[in-house]
Parts: structure tokens; sequence; C-alpha cells
């Protein structure tokens, strides 16, 4: 099953410093069409304003995935963590038993990203926070893991939840296909960047689009393209 999540119908706010959509549900009176999926409970698309930004504060049994659309995200937290992840990259963070932290754009241009909220395995743990660079050169036409649940993978950032974080560039009228892994029945897709048509149906900048127990995703950019996908168990 397919399920277009147009951004018309996405809960949004703006408080001037910050606009942001929310592809699931964050309150009460939000849209109740947009549930979460499985592990997956928030993928909110934010757009920060340049000299501000999220201050301290605090989360606990968490899986927080970063991907950084536009810009550079300067991240300070509790554990004593300081960091810069910058456009195309992506920073994790693993709340556990409990972390502290701000995100602030410290520079003088907006700051786009994606936030995804996984839940973790097991409650509890120790917290951390990671960031790599992934070249979007690496992949052009593919679909490679940015962050993985899974340990073996030494070439992803880890997270300590049954899920993966995957991006791709497609050039316009090329075609991906994503074979759903048995240990995932939920998948969700955003556009970074341009317009892609998944099994056929058109997604636009701002909107997503969640798949549930399909088998195999067809991936055809409209436009030049850059997409997010996250498969959840």
């Amino acid at each position: 099953m397919l399920q277009l999540r147009s951004k018309e119908t996405l809960d949004h706010g703006d408080r001037g410093w910050l606009k942001a959509r929310h592809h699931f549900i964050v309150s009460a009176d939000g849209n109740p069409a947009n549930t979460r999926l499985g592990s997956l409970v928030v993928w909110n698309d934010d757009e920060i304003a340049p000299g501000t930004g999220f201050g301290r504060h605090s989360h606990a049994d968490m899986e927080i995935v970063t991907y950084v659309r536009q810009g550079t995200v300067t991240h300070e937290d509790s554990a004593g963590n300081v960091g810069r992840t910058v456009a195309g990259d992506v920073q994790v963070m693993s709340a556990g038993t409990g972390i502290s932290h701000s995100e602030h754009n410290r520079e003088d241009d907006p700051l786009r990203l994606f936030q995804i909220w996984l839940l973790p395995r097991q409650r509890g743990g120790t917290p951390r926070w990671d960031s790599r660079k992934f070249p979007k050169s690496d992949r052009a036409g593919r679909l490679i893991e940015l962050a993985s649940g899974d340990p073996r993978n030494a070439e992803t950032l880890l997270i300590r939840a049954d899920a993966r974080v995957m991006g791709a560039t497609l050039l316009a009228g090329t075609t991906l296909t994503h074979a759903s892994s048995s240990r995932f029945r939920h998948a969700y897709l955003a556009p970074a960047q341009g317009v892609i048509l998944v099994n056929g149906q058109r997604v636009r900048v701002g909107d997503g689009i969640a798949a549930i127990d399909e088998s195999e995703l067809s991936i055809t950019a409209g436009e030049d393209a850059e997409f997010i996908l996250v498969d959840a168990a």
C-alpha cells in the first residue's frame, strides 16, 4: 500500500526563526492520517534562519537522524560532543538514558534539514553522537545506507533501531529499484530536491510517500532529484 502525503496535508508551523512541516502527526490536533510507521515516528522538514536554532533541550530513548539539505548545523550536547554537519552529510544521536543538546544555524544562510526519529530496540543505553560525510557522487544512481541498525555495516552511521536510512541522487529520466527486506514492513521517502515518481505516484519536494508491505519500489526522477528513504520494522 502506498500513501502519498502531499505537503498540503502535513501539519506545519511558523515561529519566524523556524518553519517546519511534519510528515508524521506530532500533536493531538494534527492530521490523523499521517500516523507513525512501525519504529519510524517523526520526520520533520525544518528551515532554520541564520543565527538561530534549537536551544538546549533533552531527549531519552530515541534515535535521532539528521540529514542536512542546505547549510550547516552546529551540534553541542551534555556528553561533550561538538560538531558541524554540512549539506549532504548526516549526524546521528542515540539519546539512551538521557542527553541534552542544542542545534544551531551559525551561518549566514538558511539551514534546511530532515530530522528523523526512530524508536530504539530497547530503552536505556549510554547516550552517543556521531556524524559522517557522504559525498553525493557516491550515491549517484543508487541508494546507499547513511545510517543503519546493523552493526556489521562499518560504512554507515550506527543507530540502535531496527531501521536503515538511505539516500540517492538520480538524473532526470533515470530509474532505480528498491527491493524491500523481509526485516522491514514500512518505508518512507521524501525528496530533498526535484521530483520523483514512486511506483507511478508523483512526489515533489515538500511531499512524502509511505509504503507498507510493498515488495518493490520503482523510483524514477521526473527531474534531477535527491531523496531520502527510510526502511523500518
